[in-house]
């Protein structure tokens, strides 16, 4: 179940109650006239099945509510209501499975704001990552992993291509860029600092290392997992359910990769960058990748429930 927020022109009220009422999915409507002071309106709210929110939105959205008001959704964690439960099960599809295309939209774009905060823990997890390298240390690099904050702007590209939002899609891909670029020139500095006093020996770098060997060496399987791992994230943030990403993180291999280059190119071994950028390129080929056709199954699917739902609502009331 989501809560609707609406702060409308008071002109506008009446239609979009209108809208409201006579849709199945919603619920708990309340209209306070005159509640609003800036900008000056009503308020509305309801309870709305999320499985209704996408065909709902996009009908408050022709209706410009969001030029002159603001229409706000937010997820209600408990709810016990006899109208509401009978509310989801009137509107056709699963509440865990429907994709809220806005909250989705919304999300893509608060995570490809390049901020100091993102370039801060793409820094810091690609540093840890190097020091797994040093080290060969497991733990570390799961731990570079799951800090990296790298699958935000991966699953936008999908987002952007699937709703065909180029400024979304031009977004993510700064991001994406600038956070790695930085994030390895930072962590090749201090490398060679760290080469300079000692600390970092090429043998650390260029000899064995069977527990993170994978870094540097892609094969088939680093596609297949990058594959599989972006399908289970954007299924994770699309879903009402989102668990999983923080083994869509470990899985893929994108930091430890950066952190790598950054050594390779500290104690200039060109096998190692070279080895390294491969498998980073795979990793976040392999993810946008799956993101879009992820997204783009959703969306068919969808249309498809949408389509049943207004089948649904033009059968006259007395006859279900």
């Amino acid at each position: 179940m989501l809560h609707l927020r609406i702060l409308a022109p008071a002109t506008m009220t009446d239609e979009i109650l209108e809208v409201l009422q006579t849709d199945d999915a919603v619920t708990g409507l309340v209209a306070v006239r005159d509640a609003v002071i800036k900008p000056p309106g009503d308020l509305i709210t309801a309870q709305i099945a999320r499985e209704g929110a996408n065909d709902l939105i996009c009908r408050l959205r022709a209706m410009r509510v969001h030029q002159v008001g603001s229409i706000e959704l937010e997820q209600v964690g408990t709810w016990l209501s006899r109208s509401g439960f009978e509310a989801e099960i009137r509107t056709p599809g699963s509440s865990t499975d429907a994709v809220v295309w806005a909250e989705v939209a919304q999300r893509a774009y608060d995570e490809t704001e390049l901020n100091w905060t993102y370039l801060s823990f793409m820094t810091l997890a690609t540093l840890i990552a190097s020091i797994a390298i040093i080290t060969d240390s497991q733990i570390l690099t799961v731990g570079a992993m799951v800090l990296g904050p790298e699958f935000g702007p991966i699953a936008a590209l999908g987002v952007a291509i699937v709703r065909r939002r180029l400024m979304l899609f031009r977004l993510a891909l700064r991001t994406l860029v600038i956070g790695f670029l930085a994030a390895i020139g930072i962590t090749i500095v201090l490398a060679l600092i760290g080469r300079a006093l000692g600390w970092i020996t090429l043998a650390q770098v260029t000899g064995p290392r069977p527990a993170t060997h994978f870094i540097y060496t892609p094969d088939k399987w680093s596609f297949i997992i990058a594959v599989i791992a972006g399908a289970a994230g954007v299924l994770s943030i699309t879903s009402a359910k989102s668990v999983g990403l923080a083994g869509v993180f470990i899985s893929v291999t994108t930091v430890p990769a950066a952190g790598n280059i950054a050594l390779g190119v500290a104690i200039a071994d060109g096998a190692t960058v070279w080895g390294s950028t491969a498998q980073l390129l795979v990793n976040l080929v392999g993810m946008a990748i799956a993101g879009w056709l992820t997204l783009t199954v959703q969306e068919r699917l969808w249309t498809r429930v949408s389509v049943r739902r207004a089948r649904h609502m033009a059968i006259p009331r007395r006859m279900l």
